[in-house]
């Protein structure tokens, strides 16, 4: 039996809690007080699960998984299900997500999320999201007709793969409007042109003078202003949205049982570690809720770039957007070898992870919180407020000062489930050169990594080393195509390779289309994005009601 009920309901991180349905969180992405959405109940997986779900296929993986956290009384089982299959009818492999065996004899597997639309792991979870507002605005919208009906905003911040797979999830689709915020220059140029050459109307691309993490604050300033709120209905696409985590936990146990289908995993005797290129922490997350349920894994590692905030928090236990002041100089632990940075973004061959500020760390601050400040003799609802005021004692740190520290047991707690590497830009461009010149890799001409999937395969690798005879999942997130300047740095002198090889017959001639987007100062503030959004949003209104 799973441990949800029927009436699951979800709790803000900063402490408020709105007795809100899945529904209600999906639509409003961002809780009242400014806080994530999590679910009250982790839902624990059904008694015979391994042996009653070992052969599903992706898609009835995802309808078992998702209905441990919503209730038919929401969304009936055959629309439900209805949803999954228009979702994962796009992807170009029918099982959606593979698995391959990169190296067999230190058992490194790649966990492949780009077979979507967009080439991209975003694929997976922006593909049922866009389905789903879709399904709640029909059902809200029924026998409305002009100014009555329903009609969702949704605002997005991407650091390049983001965009365009939410363009893709919701192009087209009736009473939406996406408008999706992106750093110029600072996206390759085959995701800004996957972005700019939608001609769909009721899609609009903000090219912002600044960094993602700009982007994503116009993104939260948005969201928590009244007076956007009072003009418009808003939705988040970015993985603040609860449906965006939820979705993606399918595919740590569709890899689970992958392995296991092939003879590689024992389900008694192996031990298996998750690999995850981490940028604003949703996937990694989506694997530690698989983990909690009850998905038998050992470990999940973060994989870093140089951007590597996250790194410096399970090393230290100071999160901070600098290590050389705030809150580290205030008692944080301090460890050897661990290098001093300075406030900002480095640019570096992986963009998609070239993040100051993890938006969802915030929800695993929160699960940690809950287990070292809530005693056992404490009321459920008592221990949730302390871990709500918890984090939002660190969160008003982290604004004000630059970070916070956490005591020794609060990191211990996250060491428990997590572990953490930092890759360099030179050791990514080493290891997408030595996968390819691996002679066991899939293919005949040498198995070719993007740069945010060479990074998860390199923190693979040392924990292959440190802990030999565990199956390590490197997650794949990109298509190769999508970064060329990385790919063909690092293999422009291997014998036989052409770019042009790689290239997905979707991307060619893409850069060429005509574009789409509109420029915005950063300076413009939150003045000037609300009256670019609300000027477009009345213009696709006045069409559409004409």
């Amino acid at each position: 039996m799973a441990s949800h009920t029927p009436s699951q309901r979800y709790l803000s991180t900063r402490g408020g809690s709105y007795g809100l349905s899945f529904e209600e969180v999906v639509l409003k992405g961002l809780a009242p007080d400014n806080g994530l959405f999590i679910p009250q109940v982790i839902p624990t997986l059904p008694l015979n699960w391994q042996k009653d779900w070992l052969n599903l296929s992706f898609e009835e993986l995802a309808f078992q998984i998702f209905s441990l956290y919503i209730s038919p009384a929401e969304i009936p089982s055959a629309a439900l299900k209805d949803i999954i299959h228009k979702s994962y009818a796009t992807f170009r492999v029918p099982s959606v997500t593979p698995t391959v065996t990169l190296d067999s004899d230190r058992k490194i597997h790649l966990l492949e999320l780009f077979h979507g639309p967009t080439f991209a792991f975003k694929d997976v979870a922006l593909q049922f999201l866009g389905n789903l507002f879709e399904y709640f605005l029909v059902r809200r919208n029924e026998g409305k007709t002009g100014k009555d009906r329903e009609h969702l905003t949704v605002v997005g911040a991407t650091s390049g793969d983001t965009g365009s797979a939410a363009i893709y999830g919701l192009r087209g689709k009736k009473d939406v409007s996406v408008f999706i915020m992106y750093p110029t220059g600072k996206v390759s140029p085959v995701q800004e042109a996957q972005m700019t050459t939608v001609t769909d109307e009721n899609v609009h691309c903000l090219s912002v003078d600044g960094t993602f993490d700009d982007c994503q604050d116009f993104v939260k300033a948005l969201f928590a202003d009244p007076l956007t709120n009072t003009t418009m209905k808003l939705a988040a696409v970015n993985s603040i949205n609860w449906a965006r985590i939820l979705a993606q936990i399918t595919y740590y146990f569709a890899s689970y049982f992958s392995l296991i289908r092939s003879g590689i995993l024992n389900p008694s005797t192996s031990d298996i570690r998750f690999v995850v290129p981490t940028g604003n922490f949703g996937d990694v997350l989506a694997g530690y809720f698989a983990k909690r349920m009850g998905l038998p894994m050992s470990k999940l590692i973060i994989a870093t770039n140089e951007n590597d905030i996250l790194h410096r928090f399970w090393k230290t236990g100071a999160y901070e957007k600098s290590a050389v002041h705030g809150a580290a100089a205030e008692g944080g632990l301090v460890e050897d070898g661990v290098e001093a940075h300075t406030e900002g973004v480095k640019e570096t061959l992986s963009p998609a992870m070239d993040i100051l500020v993890s938006s969802n760390f915030e929800r695993l601050l929160w699960f940690i919180a809950y287990d070292v400040y809530g005693s056992d003799t404490m009321a459920v609802e008592d221990k949730t407020q302390a871990a709500g005021l918890k984090v939002k004692e660190w969160q008003a740190s982290l604004n004000t000062k630059g970070g916070f520290s956490v005591e020794k047991r609060v990191l211990d707690a996250a060491k428990a489930d997590f572990a953490s590497e930092r890759v360099s830009d030179a050791e990514t461009a080493a290891t997408i050169r030595d996968v390819y010149r691996w002679p066991s890799t899939p293919g005949s001409k040498g198995y070719i990594l993007d740069p945010h999937s060479a990074i998860s395969v390199t923190a693979a690798l040392r924990s292959a080393k440190e802990t030999p005879g565990v199956d390590n999942v490197a997650l794949s997130t990109a298509h190769p195509a999508k970064f060329s300047h990385a790919v063909e740095m690092a293999l422009e002198k291997e014998e036989g390779f052409q770019f042009k090889d790689v290239l997905p017959l979707e991307f060619v001639g893409l850069e060429d289309l005509p574009k789409r987007l509109t420029h915005v100062q950063k300076s413009s503030g939150l003045d000037g994005i609300r009256k670019i959004i609300v000027d477009k949003v009345e213009k696709e209104l006045n069409r559409t009601n004409v």
